[in-house]
């Protein structure tokens, strides 16, 4: 019974990761040949070149999905939680902070991380366009409907995220077997017509194709890594489903389907050049391309939730390890801590989705800026793995260099060749890349400045205890809590309530929230009670980068350890800070006045700890930087 109870479990978990983390890869097959043979690429159209083609796509698939993501960085987990923020993190961990490897490895972290933002939004658009572009096929006519059917498609999914995903997330994993049965189905058909394609499984055809065209096959090769497009999904989503499911799904379903549908295209091609339009849509006749265009389009809807599901998990991690300004985050589900949805996200991420629609117009131009952000965070992977394998599994040094430096190799051949699309749509990513890693170092900045500007004119907390009862102040019925920074000293909050109210609670309970590198934090382990004196407590919460900021939660748990709260005769005493930028010091100016702004709009710490607000007493405090 538990034998068949495990298969069944890990078959749901599989189906729900087809449906979730095969998005993304899945939908390629739609626009990657389309690219690869476009005309302005120069790439002629024989059996040698589509040979040629279609082999690197099949030994991309092997090597860097199935050998390096699958095989080698899956083991990389964080506690069992997966992507770049957490490698990044997995990474900081492995090497002492004060090595002169801390701050690069956090900056190729938080490069990757933008580098994922901007997927993030290209795969929307680069999918939904692409589907719908399946229409020029049916009727050419109706050409002029496929950008703004594609602004309608994502307005409306963007609008549908305040509502979650559980009503219809349990469709997304039997949609998208249908969607890989029809590939796979549709690439036996052309295969048969065409058994020739079949030799391209031999790599000696990627070879001689790159050796005989050289300087044409490093252009096309900025294309083929369209068909690669969403590895790093099946990385960022292992905390979700595990790395089993993960595995199972890829072997079994999706590299499968995959492979055959780029050799039925290829097929397509060799017994019908004209198809080269939109090999896609051309592999069953004309009678499929409406049923395609549904099909794709629905396919196109799942993958870009997958990324914007994504998105607001990255940037939760981001907030917790201190790289984002507090947002408000609301969840969707009551049963699924992980489904949550972040309003200022959404709206931001659909304007910068929909400028990319209406500006590149189709999935062609949009594909050279799919590139780069791809390449760009694989990139960033590998280079994190190494510390990974080397600091923290201790490997030798030459495994490591064999493990990574070959993956690194292609990586960087990848992004070489999607770099000379800059012009042509690349400096898409990279500008949103450079927004966002600037915004997120300045913060992190920001807040160090902040940090040890409290430091420096803190009071320590003993000393002053001590030196407070001596004469005590007079003490009024119960308790108030301080929010205190890790290393503060006396909270600005306590000094203004002593000074303008000349009384003291009579229990006085200094809480100070710790956010550990890693994701999750036992509950047994995330409450520390620390005796002061006085009828005074320290209480020290911990968090990893994934937990769920619930103060009520804690004050419940806090019974266990010999200290009650009765929420009603509790208030929360909080400083709000104002950052005042001072010339000369910290950033420079215009970063000191992005952090100001950034700081101004942040969510107030009792909203984002989810403090009753009318428990809450907030007292503004100036702090230079």
């Amino acid at each position: 019974m538990t034998s068949q109870n495990n298969k069944s479990g890990l078959a749901a978990m599989t189906l729900a990761a087809v449906g979730i983390v095969y998005g993304d890869i899945g939908t390629s097959p739609l626009y990657t040949l389309k690219t690869i043979f476009d005309p302005t690429h120069g790439l002629a159209l024989n059996t040698p070149n589509l040979l040629g083609i279609i082999s690197l796509i099949f030994w991309g698939l092997t090597l860097i999905v199935s050998l390096k993501y699958v095989t080698l960085v899956l083991r990389a987990d964080n506690r069992g939680e997966g992507g770049i923020m957490a490698l990044m993190a997995l990474a900081l961990n492995s090497v002492t902070r004060h090595s002169g490897w801390h701050y690069p490895l956090m900056v190729v972290g938080v490069f990757g991380a933008t580098m994922f933002y901007g997927d993030s939004v290209i795969t929307p658009a680069i999918s939904v366009l692409g589907a719908i572009e399946g229409l020029e096929v049916a009727t050419p006519a109706l050409s002029h409907y496929v950008v703004p059917l594609a602004v309608v498609v994502l307005v409306g999914l963007y609008s549908l995220q305040r509502h979650g995903t559980a009503g219809i997330g349990r469709w997304f994993g039997p949609v998208m077997i249908v969607w890989f049965a029809a590939l796979a189905i549709m690439g036996v058909i052309n295969i048969a017509k065409a058994p020739v394609i079949l030799q391209a499984l031999n790599p000696l055809h990627a070879a001689r194709f790159v050796m005989e065209n050289q300087f044409i096959a490093f252009v096309a090769l900025g294309a083929v890594v369209l068909a690669l497009t969403g590895a790093e999904a099946l990385y960022a989503d292992m905390g979700h489903f595990g790395k089993k499911p993960i595995r199972v799904a890829w072997f079994m379903i999706v590299f499968p389907a995959l492979a055959l549908n780029y050799l039925g295209q290829g097929g397509l091609l060799i017994t019908d050049p004209t198809a080269v339009e939109n090999p896609f849509f051309h592999q069953l006749g004309t009678w499929s391309v409406y049923p395609l265009v549904v099909l794709s389009t629905m396919a196109a809807v799942i993958a870009s939730q997958a990324t914007i599901s994504g998105t607001y998990s990255m940037t939760k991690q981001a907030i917790m390890l201190g790289l984002l300004p507090r947002m408000r985050i609301l969840h969707t589900s009551e049963s699924e801590i992980g489904q949550i949805y972040i309003p200022a996200v959404t709206w931001i991420q659909l304007a910068v989705v929909l400028i990319a629609v209406i500006g590149f117009g189709s999935s062609d131009r949009l594909a050279g800026a799919y590139g780069i952000a791809v390449t760009a965070t694989m990139l960033a992977t590998t280079l994190l793995t190494f510390f990974v394998t080397r600091y923290r599994w201790k490997l030798p040094l030459v495994v490591c260099l064999g493990a990574t430096g070959f993956f690194m190799l292609m990586d960087i051949a990848l992004f070489s060749a999607s770099t000379l699309k800059l012009l042509h749509g690349g400096w898409f990513p990279l500008l949103l890349g450079a927004i966002l890693l600037t915004g997120m170092l300045t913060w992190k900045r920001g807040r160090e400045l902040v940090f040890e500007n409290l430091e420096a004119h803190a009071i320590p907390l003993d000393a002053f205890l001590s030196s407070l009862f001596v004469g005590p102040p007079t003490r009024v019925p119960g308790t108030a809590i301080f929010l205190r920074g890790e290393s503060d000293g006396v909270p600005h909050a306590l000094l203004h309530n002593l000074s303008h109210n000349k009384v003291l609670h009579e229990r006085v309970v200094f809480l100070t929230v710790h956010i550990r590198e890693e994701p999750w934090v036992a509950p047994a382990e995330q409450v520390q009670v620390v005796e002061l004196g006085h009828n005074c407590f320290q209480l020290n919460v911990h968090y990893g980068f994934k937990d769920e900021p619930h103060i009520p939660d804690v004050m419940q748990h806090c019974a266990s350890l010999g200290l009650p709260f009765e929420m009603m005769e509790t208030s929360f005493f909080i400083a709000r800070q104002t950052v005042i930028s001072t010339p000369g010091r910290g950033m420079a100016p215009w970063r000191e006045h992005l952090f100001a702004t950034m700081s101004r709009n942040a969510r107030a710490a009792a909203d984002y700890y989810q403090i009753p607000p009318n428990r809450v007493i907030e007292l503004g405090t100036q702090v230079e930087i």
